[in-house]
C-alpha cells in the first residue's frame, strides 16, 4: 500500500530534521510526505529541501491550528493510507513495515499506535512521558492490549483510509481535542477502528514542566466539550484526576489544622509513583521527577476539568462563546 504522511509544523525546523531523519532510515519506503508550514515564522523548508530521497511536497500557508492545517494536507495527499505524525516525533525504523503487515492481515479503516520516550530525550522530557503513561495517572491505558478494539487514535500517531476521509471530511477547528473528536466521528459511523501495538512513535510532548501544565490544563478544560458532543462516551476514569486535586487539598487542610498525619496518604502515593518511574527506567533522577511530574499531570487536568465542567456541563454556556480560545477561527 501507499501511504500519505501528514506533519503540521509551527516554528520547529530542529524538530522536522529528525523526524525527516527517522523517516530516511524507513525499512518500508512506500510513502510522500507532506509538509504544511502553517504560519511559522521559522519555517523548514531549507531543511525539507536537504532530503532528496524521500518524496516530500512542502506548503507554506496562514496559521490557522494543527487540525486546519492536517485537513489542508489531506487534500493534496495520494495515499491509500493518511498517517499523522507531529512534528515532535521521532518513527522508528520498522514502524511503516509493522504497519503494512498488520494492515495487510487484519485490516483497519483507521488505528492508531502508542508513542515512548526516545534515548536522546532529556530527562524532564522522560518524566512527562512516565506522567502521561503511569497507571496511576491515565491508568496506564494508553496504547495497551486492552484497548486494540477500543482504541481512540491520536493525532501524533494516527492513521486512516482516504475513503474515510472522504465520508467524514477531517477534523474541527477544536484545539486540542480535534483528535478524539475525530476519532469518535469515526467510531459512531461504523467504522473499524484500532491500535497497531508494534507501531509506537518517540513522542517528545513538553520540553519542561510549565509547557506540560498548560497542556494538560487545556486537556482537562476539552474533555467537558468532548462529553457535551459525545455523551456516550464518557468514561468514569476522566473524573479521577478533578478526584485527586480536591482530595489533596482537604488532606492538606486537615495536615495543618488537625495533624501532620493527613499528608501522609499523599507522600504514600508520591512513593509509590518514584516505584514504578525507578521501575520502568532504572533511572533514579527520572524517577525523581516523575513524582513532580506526576503530581503537575494530575492537579493541572484535573483544575481544567473542573473549570470545563461548570462552564460546559453546570452552568450549560456555548462552548464557543465560554471557551473562545480552544477554537481556532
Amino acid at each position: 500500500m501507499f501511504y500519505s504522511i501528514i506533519i503540521p509544523v509551527y516554528n520547529r525546523p530542529d524538530e522536522v530534521k529528525e523526524l525527516l531523519d527517522s523517516l530516511d532510515k524507513q525499512s518500508y519506503k512506500q510513502f510522500e510526505i507532506i509538509i504544511i508550514e502553517d504560519g511559522s515564522s521559522e519555517p523548514c523548508k531549507k531543511i525539507a529541501d536537504q532530503y532528496t530521497a524521500l518524496t516530500i511536497e512542502y506548503f507554506f500557508k496562514e496559521n490557522s491550528g494543527p487540525g486546519d492545517s492536517r485537513n489542508f494536507g489531506m487534500a493534496k495527499a495520494k495515499g491509500d493510507y493518511l498517517i499523522f505524525f507531529d512534528s515532535d516525533c521521532i518513527i522508528p525504523t520498522n514502524y511503516f513495515q509493522y504497519v503494512d503487515d498488520h494492515l495487510t492481515t487484519n485490516p483497519l479503516d483507521c488505528f492508531g499506535g502508542p508513542d515512548a520516550a526516545h534515548d536522546s530525550f532529556s530527562v524532564i522530557q522522560k518524566a512527562i512521558n512516565f506522567a502521561m503513561t503511569s497507571v496511576f495517572t491515565t491508568g496506564g491505558i494508553r496504547g495497551k492490549k486492552n484497548n486494540i478494539d477500543n482504541y481512540q487514535p491520536r493525532s501524533f500517531n494516527m492513521g486512516m483510509k482516504r475513503v474515510v476521509y472522504e465520508h467524514l471530511g477531517g477534523f474541527s477547528d477544536l484545539h486540542p481535542g480535534e483528535d478524539p473528536d475525530l476519532s469518535y466521528r469515526i467510531m459512531n459511523a461504523g467504522y473499524k477502528v484500532g491500535l497497531i501495538e508494534k507501531a509506537f512513535v518517540y513522542h517528545k510532548r513538553r520540553i519542561d514542566f510549565g509547557k506540560f501544565a498548560k497542556q494538560v490544563y487545556k486537556f482537562g478544560v476539552v474533555r467537558n466539550i468532548l462529553i457535551k458532543w459525545y455523551p456516550d462516551k464518557f468514561k468514569s476514569v476522566y473524573l479521577l484526576p478533578s478526584t485527586f486535586l480536591l482530595g489533596s487539598i482537604i488532606l492538606i487542610l486537615l495536615s495543618i489544622l488537625i495533624s501532620k498525619l493527613y499528608i501522609f496518604p499523599l507522600i504514600l502515593i508520591a512513593l509509590l509513583l518514584f516505584l514504578e518511574a525507578l521501575f520502568k527506567t532504572k533511572n533514579i533522577l527520572i524517577a525523581l521527577l516523575a513524582v513532580p511530574a506526576s503530581f503537575i499531570q494530575l492537579y493541572s487536568y484535573g483544575f481544567g476539568f473542573l473549570k470545563g465542567f461548570v462552564k460546559i456541563l453546570l452552568l450549560k454556556k456555548d462552548e464557543r462563546k465560554a471557551l473562545p480560545s480552544f477554537f481556532f477561527k
